[in-house]
């Protein structure tokens, strides 16, 4: 079966080993992604729900080029460093998947790679 890595160019995928998505016939997993900001910097420190929407975006920017759309995703994670605060995170995932539904689930962590990540976010799809 044909295998497609997904690079979102990121300093971390190389040192790590890991692609942002790989596609393998019809299922696209999208890995663990970082708020970060074209330059490499941190999105909106202590911003949660813009973090959390600058995640989703380089998710569906992954999944595109993987040649799926958000409406073949079948479930996302939300890791959060502050579960408290859910519903930041909750909001901007429901701009994005209100319509498409998919299993969901929300991990409070003890830390990320960098400190003012607040947020990383998950998904499988099913193209």
């Amino acid at each position: 079966m044909e295998r497609l890595n997904i690079s979102s160019g990121s300093r971390y995928e190389k040192p790590i080993g890991f692609s942002r998505a790989v596609r393998t016939g019809n299922i696209i997993a999208v890995a663990g992604t970082a708020p970060l900001a074209q330059d490499g910097t941190t999105a909106h420190p202590n911003d949660l729900y813009n973090q959390t929407k600058r995640c989703l975006e380089i998710m569906k920017n992954a999944i595109t080029e993987a040649g799926g759309e958000l409406k073949n995703v079948i479930r996302t994670r939300i890791f959060l460093r502050n579960i408290s605060e859910w519903e930041l995170a909750g909001k901007a995932h429901g701009e994005y998947f209100s319509e498409i539904k998919p299993a969901c689930t929300f991990i409070e962590v003890k830390g990320f790679i960098k400190n003012d990540w607040l947020v990383e976010t998950e998904a499988d799809c099913l193209v």
